[in-house]
């Protein structure tokens, strides 16, 4: 394995449903490389293995987090047949961890087991710590006969350490009905990852055909219902920690993770969803509680406080990572009668984490400043697209078909938390910030402006990278006409009405491979083939970059 860091991170935290509202509801533009051994295998298998082999692990295993001395591990074990995930069923099972720093598992360095239970749905959690920083390791579970497969996964650098580059891979919006997950195949067949990062979107919450690939299922999930209690949410997140590409990607290399609104509810704020219909479906917040519950079971990601995904991670002197909880705290979305976008009393971010934000920000002596971004901060307006395309581009973003020109579930609808943050960036003169957002499904490079009414003659605060979704339909899905045909006429009036907006792609599915050095830092954009096949392949589209102390995107013309 050829490691990027070429030469902390503590975990910094701060101290029943009416029919009329199929099909669901605005979901969309929130919207060959070689197999990995044995992952394939693990899923394939499932049924048989499952009925002749207990226990067994047939969800993979999984790395996350990465600090200078540490590294959190996931496994989940079946003890039994009927132990399926939200069962509630099985025996309390030992399993046991080992990890080395050579793939052969010779040279162990920690090793330990603890008890599965029903209370946690069998899930497994090892943080361990006494590690060396900037170093790939090997681990394996156990429980009784049955083995995982051994993963590689990798601890960040020292906080004070000159590291010449990082590679990350940078995944959203990935719907289990809609296709294959084959760029989590593909990032993993690169063997070059420091690490991944998923900015949302991990898990659908809709019941089977409500969305799909532009109307079809290509493949069905489960429970075949909307999820709504936790044996729901768990038994969603096992079907899809069954998928033979994503668990590759988790044994090859550790994943960051934050979620966005379908680990919940299209949609979702602080006190509900707009896809969830308050007694119908039961009551916000215990719908709310359950998911957070099995996000945290089932994904190696460290909770901050009150069971968010807002924390800190560290990369040596290169770069840090500040990683957004944009759904706990924010106001309700904007709709008619109910506020304005400029209100200053409506949040994105809530009081404590926008201070959280800002303080860090501030504070960083790191050459870069990442933020793991779930929705776009980048100002849009739609433009004056004709109405055959302006119509279907509103209802994927889930505004007013009659000209109402942005899209008020992301910082467009909570402009006082935008404003406030971009002036402390300006204010301090804090450079190189670069946020790296999913949710809309199409793939965006934009400069941050402080006035976009004004721009490019106002000034850029910051760059943002937004990666378009692994399988969730966008934009010619909608209109269901052949890949690329809107892209080419959507894309140049957008960027006309949006001067700051380098590259946008509605059309297509992917992933981006996000390349840090010193002297900038570049995002190549991937495409497949064809999300509906198992064996789509990838290939490079367009790569863009951010030089040190530019806050400016431009174009670049080779991958890296």
């Amino acid at each position: 394995m050829t490691s990027r860091y070429r030469s902390s991170t503590s975990a910094d935290v701060p101290s029943e449903r009416p029919d009329s509202l199929s099909p669901r509801r605005r979901t969309v533009v929130k919207a060959a490389a070689a197999t990995v051994v044995l992952a394939g295998p693990l899923a394939a298998a499932l049924p048989a293995r499952a009925a002749a082999e207990t226990p067994a692990f047939l969800h993979g295993l999984a790395s996350g987090d990465p600090l200078p001395d540490g590294i959190l591990l996931w496994t989940r074990v079946t003890p039994a047949a009927e132990a399926t995930p939200g069962s509630g069923l099985g025996p309390d099972t030992e399993v046991s961890w080992v990890v080395a720093t050579d793939r052969a598992l010779t040279n162990v360095v920690n090793k330990g087991s603890t008890t599965a239970t029903a209370a946690s749905d069998h899930t497994v959690k090892a943080d361990i710590r006494g590690l060396q920083p900037a170093t790939d390791y090997y681990f394996r579970f156990s429980a009784g006969d049955a083995r995982t497969p051994v993963a590689r996964t990798r601890t960040a650098p020292a906080a004070d350490a000159a590291v010449t580059g990082l590679r990350f891979g940078v995944v959203s919006c990935a719907n289990w009905e809609a296709g294959y997950f084959s760029s989590y195949r593909h990032l993993a067949a690169r063997g070059d990852l420091d690490a991944w990062l998923h900015l949302g979107d991990y898990i659908y919450e809709y019941g089977t055909g409500e969305y799909g690939a532009r109307g079809a299922v290509v493949r069905q999930t489960a429970p075949t219902h909307e999820i709504l209690t936790l044996a729901d949410y768990r038994t969603r997140h096992g079907k899809y920690k069954t998928d033979p590409d994503l668990q590759a990607l988790h044994v090859k290399a550790p994943v960051i993770a934050i979620w966005d609104d379908h680990e919940f509810a299209n949609d979702t704020w602080s006190g509900g969803a707009e896809n969830h219909t308050e007694g119908a479906e039961g009551a916000w917040s215990a719908r709310q509680a359950a998911a957070k519950q099995a996000y945290f079971e089932w994904m190696p990601v460290r909770p901050a406080i009150a069971g968010t995904t807002y924390r800190r991670l560290r990369f040596g002197k290169l770069a840090d990572l500040s990683l957004l909880d944009l759904r706990s705290f924010r106001s309700q979305q904007v709709k008619v009668g109910n506020g304005t976008v400029d209100d200053p009393d409506r949040t994105i971010t809530g009081r404590a984490q926008l201070d959280w934000l800002k303080a860090g920000l501030k504070s960083s002596d790191t050459t870069w400043r990442l933020v793991g971004n779930s929705v776009m901060i980048s100002p849009f307006v739609i433009g004056s697209l004709s109405a055959d395309l302006f119509k279907p581009l509103a209802k994927l973003l889930g505004l007013p078909q009659d000209g109402l020109g942005l899209n008020t579930d992301q910082w467009d609808g909570y402009t006082d938390d935008r404003r406030e943050l971009l002036a402390h960036l300006r204010a301090n003169a804090i450079r190189n910030t670069v946020f790296l957002t999913g949710d809309i499904h199409m793939a965006w490079a934009n400069d941050v402006p402080v006035d976009a009414g004004t721009y490019p003659l106002s000034a850029s605060a910051a760059t943002e990278f937004v990666v378009t979704s692994v399988t969730s339909d966008n934009l010619d899905d909608i209109v269901k006409v052949p890949e690329g045909t809107l892209t080419a006429i959507a894309s140049p009036v957008i960027r006309a009405a949006n001067r700051h907006v380098h590259f946008v792609d509605t059309d297509r599915h992917g992933y981006g491979v996000l390349d840090i050095t010193a002297e900038r830092a570049q995002m190549d954009y991937y495409v497949l083939s064809d999300r509906t096949s198992a064996t789509a392949t990838s290939s490079w589209q367009r790569s863009y970059r951010t030089r040190s102390g530019t806050q400016k995107v431009e174009r670049t013309y080779d991958p890296v």
